[in-house]
Formats: C-alpha cells, structure tokens, sequence
C-alpha cells in the first residue's frame, strides 16, 4: 500500500473545510489556519491520522471481521459503492435503514425474505402466481435489493464501521457507539470528532477528497484480506503435513543423559509462558480492537483465561485503561469465549447472530 502524500491531498482539495461560522470547535486541533471565510484542515494531521486508521482497518479485514461502508451522500455513494464492492465489503449508500445494527435480527429477516423470493423464482414457485402477486413480488425483491443488497452476506454485527460525514448519518454513529463498535470516518470541520474512535479530517464534500481518501482506505482493507488468505495457504501444507508425519518412537535414554535433562529441566519450564500467543479476543461479540489491547496488556491472552475471569473483574481493566470503556457490558464475554476456546464457532456465531452487540 503506497502511503499518500501531502501534495496530492492538496491538488483533490482534501485541505478545504467549511465556512467559519459553521465549524464545531472540538475541530480545533485539526485546524491550520482560516482564509477568506474557510478553514483550511492541517494536512499533515490527515496523513498521519489516515496511517493510524489504515493499520487498524487492515487488522479487522485480517482478521476476517467486515468492515460496513456508510455513504448516502450525493457525492459520496457511487464513489464508495464502487470501491467497496471491489474488496467484497458491504455498504449502505442509498439510505440508513432504522436499526440496521441495534435491530440486527430484523434487518436479516428482510434479507431473507429477498433470498426466499429469489428460490422461489429458481423452483418454479413464482411462475405459479397470478400476474399482480408476481409484480408485487418484484417490487418488493427490488425495493429489498435497493436498500439491503449490498449487505445480504453480512450474517453477523460488523467488526467496524467507515463513514463519510458523521453529520449526516448521526443515527449511524449513536448505534455504533452503543454497541461499542469502532468508528472510522471522514470528517470536516462542521462535525464533532469526539464520538469517532478514527478520525481522520478531511473535506468530506468534494467528490476527489472522497475518492482519494476511499483509495487509500480500501487499499488498507485489500492488504488485510490478502494477508489473511495468504497466512490460510501457508497453514493448509502445515496441517497436511502433520496428518502424514507418523509420531517416531522415543529413544530410551541412558542414565547419564537422564541426569543431564533433569539439570536442563527448569530453564525450559522458565520459558514456556513466554511462548504463549494471543487469541484475537475481536472475535468476541462487544470487544473491540482498543478494549482487546487493554484485555491483553492484563494478562488475559487467550480465550480460556477469558472464559474463566469475571466480568467485573474484566470491567475494572477497561475502566482502568479508559474512561470511554466505562460504559462497556462484559457479562457475556467468558460465555462467548468459552464456546471459542471449545472451537464451537458455529453455536457461537448463531449465538452472535441472535443477540445485540453481545448483550443478552
């Protein structure tokens, strides 16, 4: 991923903010200076904040989460469906559906029934109808692929969201945060960065500061999908392998040597925990990736440690690491990453599935 340069944020007007009688002055920070009437965003902060984001965002798509694009803006919706689509990420563009993550459970039913319309085109069923039930059919399957089309693979809450322009799609935002779901986003100088987890400040109105900043972005996403695909080819021969490789007999020892492992016995005990690897904790529904960071730096790696500490134990360390943590809801932490830790993905993603951001 080519890192983007000052200059060429520049020449796509990325730097142009809003009126200064329209600013929000939580803005502040991101500000370089007014001319004529308009701040002019601090172009180094966006390169920097954009890396930030770009190095997170690559991290989710690694991980195997998705990433749901929001962008019903004139300007911004064809723009981000056609950059999206090319990274297989889902994306609203046309409106924000009411509940779209608080009432995820609905939102899939919808799409369901666009799925049952379509096998009921396939057997034969729909032939069957009368002429008006068939164009009712149509307008609905229409209507329902509008608006929910781009998110008909989405099974479960998405691991982040990318918005362009919060103002407009406040709604989006307050469901986000109150399933503590990380928030990546475009923003000018007439919004309020507070609520954002990425920001990145930009000029969230010219269609070349869009695309320009939709490149980098996508980018980012494309190289956390490739590396995940390339660590599953390196660990299918690994595991191949492994089932071929009969288990050699041990050789038994003779005195002197088993005297010499007893000596050489504890430095090897002394460096096994240090061995221990991570388990991506992101995998459990309400966790995101600045409360696994927290969750970690604990000493809770893994999700049997997880599974057998105790929620308020595990909202101390949040509320420690940070007060916008406070208001996180660990109850169903260990039960998800007990069904993790037992490998049972299926039951914990029906599970996922039929609860609101892990809050049972």
């Amino acid at each position: 991923m080519a890192k983007v340069e000052v200059k060429e944020l520049l020449e796509a007007g990325v730097h142009f903010g809003h009126l200064t009688r329209k600013w929000n002055p939580n803005m502040a920070p991101y500000i370089y200076m007014e001319r004529n009437g308009i701040h002019v965003i601090n172009l180094y902060k966006t390169v920097a904040k954009l890396d930030e984001a770009n190095e997170a965002l690559k991290k989710i798509a690694a991980s195997g989460r998705k990433i749901l694009f929001v962008a019903t803006k004139k300007q911004a919706k064809d723009i981000v469906a056609d950059k999206v689509a090319k990274v297989n990420m889902p994306y609203i563009t046309e409106r924000w559906p009411g509940g779209m993550l608080t009432n995820f459970v609905t939102i899939r039913k919808a799409v369901k029934k666009m799925a049952s319309i379509d096998r009921m085109k396939k057997d034969g069923t729909f032939n069957t109808l009368s002429k008006k039930e068939r164009l009712q059919v149509d307008r609905l399957r229409a209507k329902l692929e509008k608006n929910l089309g781009s998110i008909s693979e989405m099974t479960r809450l998405p691991g982040a969201l990318f918005i362009v322009d919060t103002m407009r799609e406040h709604i989006a935002v307050k469901e986000a945060l109150k399933l503590n779901i990380p928030i990546f986003a475009m923003v000018d100088t007439n919004c309020d960065p507070r609520d954002i987890d990425y920001v990145i400040p930009s000029n969230d109105d010219a269609s070349k500061s869009i695309d320009i900043i939709m490149g980098q972005v996508t980018d980012a996403v494309a190289e956390g999908l490739s590396e995940r695909k390339a660590e599953k080819q390196s660990e299918a021969p690994k595991a191949k392998k492994e089932e071929k490789a009969a288990p050699a007999p041990a050789p038994t020892p003779a005195p002197e040597v088993v005297e010499e492992k007893a000596v050489e016995a504890p430095k090897v005990e002394a460096e096994e925990p240090a061995t221990t690897e991570a388990d991506d904790l992101t995998k459990v529904e309400g966790i995101g990736p600045k409360a696994a960071e927290a969750i970690v730096k604990a000493g809770i790696k893994t999700y049997a440690q997880l599974a057998e500490a105790n929620a308020d134990n595990i909202k101390e360390i949040l509320t420690e690491a940070s007060s916008r943590m406070a208001h996180l809801d660990p109850t169903s932490w260990p039960k998800q990453a007990k069904m993790a830790a037992e490998g049972k993905w299926d039951e914990l993603k029906e599970w996922q599935d039929n609860t609101k951001g892990g809050v049972e």
